[in-house]
């Protein structure tokens, strides 16, 4: 995690923000056991429900609505409403399901990660889905975790 502290604080000098639904804190807590996390790590915000996803993040509620809250559009939004709510350069989010819920056509725990950075030509915004199959609450969240931070590592590499 020093590489990501590195990265950040490469000139110019990137601030790093995160909301969360389906990790629920554990992007924030990865982040916060870097050294020296308060040089680059605004703050995070976890939204669980719709209700919060719209009022904090700016999700739009009748497209989150038709899909639960879970897509790589309500993540790439909630990554962008992160970036405005902290004012911050980049930012990281998850939304997904933990558990196989079969009645809601969900037979297998998926996740949507995304990265949103506001640039002076508007948005750059990239999301991916990771499934976990036979994987408990506690691993699916785990797993989803290192994806974010894994796709914010590589994200860093290739445009720093």
């Amino acid at each position: 995690m020093s590489e990501l502290k590195e990265l950040l604080l490469r000139e110019p000098r990137l601030t790093l923000a995160v909301a969360e639904s389906l990790t629920c804190g554990n992007l924030q807590a990865h982040i916060g056991r870097v050294s020296g996390a308060s040089n680059f790590f605004l703050g995070g915000l976890t939204a669980y429900t719709l209700e919060q996803k719209v009022k904090h993040l700016g999700v739009d509620q009748i497209a989150a609505k038709e899909c639960n809250c879970v897509s790589a559009v309500v993540a790439e939004q909630m990554a962008k409403g992160a970036v405005t709510l902290f004012g911050a350069d980049i930012a990281l989010a998850t939304t997904g399901y933990a558990e196989p819920l079969p009645a809601q056509g969900v037979p297998v725990p998926f996740a949507w990660w995304a990265l949103a950075r506001r640039q002076t030509e508007g948005w750059q915004v990239q999301s991916s889905r990771i499934d976990c199959p036979d994987a408990s609450r506690v691993q699916v969240q785990a797993q989803v975790t290192v994806a974010a931070i894994t796709g914010l590592l590589e994200y860093l590499r290739a445009n720093r």
